[in-house]
């Protein structure tokens, strides 16, 4: 079996799970209690926030550790919300961990605005500068789409944001990105970062939020006061050591590489074949495919036990229709027809061939009893 939805979840690294196991059952102790063991993991975990941030390429600012990216965003988000005519701006193409917490703001009478895409899948920049104002509070935006692939230009928004609304927050979800595609935040110029461990080998159940200024934020859960009062509960240190040795063992630039090959061999594959089409994005970890006159959904249960594929966020997928590709300007039937291919740094080059030609006979194979 060949796995290409890494973009749902990626498998443990070996090392990984061992250092999981070894704070989970040996070095197990509480970092917020005063004994010396304690204080050890206390600082074990100061020693992963440094880690995280370097990875990031940021050296002020501070790591908040948190249950992963949906905690994150909403950390983020509910954190930053203040009392008044604020504005807070979100595109249609973010991760249901925010585009529904907007949705809820604007239910609870919140200033929200929605930006469209563009047809590669990226924010229209256009719309966004129109919008800016000195009332924007919040600005929050995928780095990577988890749905096509298309990369968002952070810098140019910071910019603007810059620009035309000073006091605002700039929140990245950088799931898709962090450890995937080469980047420095500084030169960004984002202010919150959201990571999760198990999109890169690390465990799920466990993730970060990088925020630029604490007093920009407000805590969201009340309790002991863990992660400077920002996400009380103790930290889950297992998870999050686990989350470092991954981050330590990835060669964000070696394995983009790789995968750009993987990328370019895989389209090799299906490219030109009659009734499939994917769309031109830019992370190579990402291929959004569709194939006439086959339901994407029939088409991954009919390759599940050779290949796994994707339909879009798995955090979604039992939803009708797909608000990204539709805001795109991609027809319902084209929707229905797709799925998403993802791949990671471990997969080899016949692997990807070998899964681009049995998704090709599968596809045959259904295409002619449906039609």
């Amino acid at each position: 079996m060949i796995y290409l939805d890494n973009a749902a979840t990626t498998k443990m690294f070996e090392s990984s799970a061992r250092v999981y196991t070894n704070y989970a059952c040996t070095n197990f102790f509480n970092p917020s209690a005063n004994y010396a063991k304690a204080v050890e993991i206390s600082k074990a975990l100061d020693e992963a926030r440094v880690s995280i941030k370097e990875k990031l390429k940021v050296s002020n600012g501070d790591i908040i550790f948190t249950s992963g990216a949906t905690e994150s965003n909403n950390l983020a988000l509910r954190g930053s919300l203040r009392s008044g005519k604020w504005e807070y701006i979100f595109s249609v193409g973010e991760h249901p961990s925010v585009y529904n917490v907007a949705k809820e703001l604007e239910r609870e009478g919140y200033i929200v605005h929605f930006l469209s895409l563009q047809s590669n899948g990226e924010v229209n920049y256009e719309e966004l500068s129109k919008l800016l104002n000195s009332k924007t509070r919040y600005i929050s935006l995928m780095h990577v789409s988890n749905e096509t692939g298309a990369i968002n230009d952070i810098k140019r928004v910071s910019l603007l944001r810059d620009k035309l609304a000073p006091k605002a927050l700039l929140h990245v979800d950088g799931v898709q990105a962090f450890c995937k595609i080469d980047f420095s935040l500084k030169e960004l110029g984002a202010d919150l970062y959201t990571i999760s461990a198990h999109k890169f080998h690390g465990p799920k159940g466990v993730g970060a939020l990088y925020v630029k200024n604490k007093d920009s934020l407000k805590n969201i859960v009340f309790g002991g006061g863990q992660e400077g009062g920002l996400r009380s509960g103790t930290e889950n240190v297992a998870g999050i050591m686990a989350m470092v040795d991954a981050i330590k063992h990835i060669d964000v630039i070696k394995n983009y590489n790789h995968v750009l090959k993987l990328n370019k061999i895989f389209k090799e594959v299906i490219a030109g074949k009659t009734g499939i089409s994917f769309i031109e994005t830019q992370s190579p970890y990402i291929i959004s495919l569709s194939f006439e006159g086959v339901n994407g959904e029939t088409l991954m249960r009919a390759l599940q036990d050779d290949v796994i594929v994707g339909m879009g966020s798995a955090c979604s997928t039992k939803k009708a229709g797909n608000r990204i590709l539709e805001n795109m300007g991609y027809k319902s039937e084209k929707i229905k027809s797709s799925i998403r291919v993802s791949f990671s740094e471990d997969l080899t080059e016949d692997e990807v061939k070998s899964a681009g030609k049995k998704i090709l006979q599968v596809y045959k194979y259904v295409w002619e009893k449906v039609k």
